[in-house]
């Protein structure tokens, strides 16, 4: 059986099993998160619905950095100084959208979603 965000056999308050009336759709089955970590750029590429394609990042060294004269530059990270989206996620130095990180141009925030989009673009904190 697959498993799913949805449990449709859950059990009935007497505790008897609870048979479900149809299977499982391909489009309410989870998927593993991907978590892009800092490291040697690597991206994979999955099929999902409607025959389209994500490109997701495994781990990136980069960042597209918009500063404040509207400009655009690739800027090295150096680490991951906060995530608000988990805890555990900054302790692990995870990349996901929201997340703060420093620089070589100072700190910034990510705007983009890396673990979908295949990049990193991220704004210039004022300091």
């Amino acid at each position: 059986m697959r498993k799913s965000v949805e449990n449709l056999a859950t059990s009935k308050t007497t505790g008897g099993r609870r048979h479900p009336l149809r299977i499982r759709r391909k489009y309410e089955t989870d998927r593993y998160p991907n978590e892009p970590i800092i490291g040697a750029q690597v991206t994979i590429t999955r099929h999902v619905r409607g025959k389209n394609r994500k490109t997701a990042l495994k781990s990136i060294d980069f960042v597209n950095l918009a500063t404040d004269d509207a400009k655009v530059k690739k800027t090295k990270i150096i680490k991951v100084l906060d995530n608000a989206t988990n805890n555990d996620y900054k302790r692990r130095g995870i990349i996901t959208k929201g997340a703060i990180l420093e620089t070589q141009e100072g700190k910034c925030k990510v705007v983009s979603k890396p673990g979908q989009n295949g990049i990193v673009n991220a704004i210039l904190l004022k300091e």
